[in-house]
């Protein structure tokens, strides 16, 4: 059963076993995988198991979620792989084979096996892509203005306009009930 082990000093050897479809993570309590760090967001990312793929998807996420270093919005995450949090690093260990644990400093450990290189972490593309939409495949032109324009205030000049026009009506009421008595 695939698992994620934490790493680090704060969490060493700390695990989390993916048993649901679907898993939260972040630093709040509702989540079901609680990291209690300050890099992490209160509702960081969503692990989802389809088949054999575990694939990862940020939340929007404040410090972001990066799998060997790559910052990512929707991922699969491959065994051995590093996935981040916030500053907080795992490893997916699908328990094909024992855990490795981080060793602590000083101490000997068994003979490693030779390094073998890990697929590539496939990133699942989101949204549109300009040239998808059409035109020219530039960004829009948007003409002289850049968005940060004084605003005019027309409401409050036809609102001027009333006012002056009832106190010209009230005058001239009041001269007509004078000049007339």
């Amino acid at each position: 059963m695939a698992r994620l082990v934490l790493l680090g000093e704060a969490f060493n050897g700390r695990t989390y076993e993916l048993k649901v479809d679907k898993t939260t993570v972040g630093r709040v309590s509702d989540n079901a995988f609680e990291i209690p760090e300050a890099s992490v967001s209160s509702h960081h990312a969503e692990i989802i198991l389809r088949g054999n793929d575990i694939l990862i998807r940020d939340l929007g996420s404040t410090n972001g979620t990066f799998i060997n270093g790559e910052k990512i919005t929707e991922a699969v995450l491959k065994p051995g792989q590093t996935l981040r949090f916030g500053t907080v690093d795992l490893r997916l260990d699908t328990g094909d084979g024992p855990a490795p644990a981080a060793a602590p400093s000083g101490a000997s450990s068994a003979p490693k096996k030779p390094k073998q290189n890990l697929d590539q972490t496939v990133i699942i593309p989101q949204g549109v892509k300009m040239d998808e939409l059409g035109g020219s495949g530039g960004p829009p032109n948007l003409g002289n203005t850049t968005g940060f324009e004084k605003k005019t205030n027309r409401g409050g000049k036809i609102f001027a306009v009333f006012v002056i026009i009832a106190i010209i009506g009230l005058l001239g009421a009041l001269a007509w009930v004078l000049f007339n008595s």
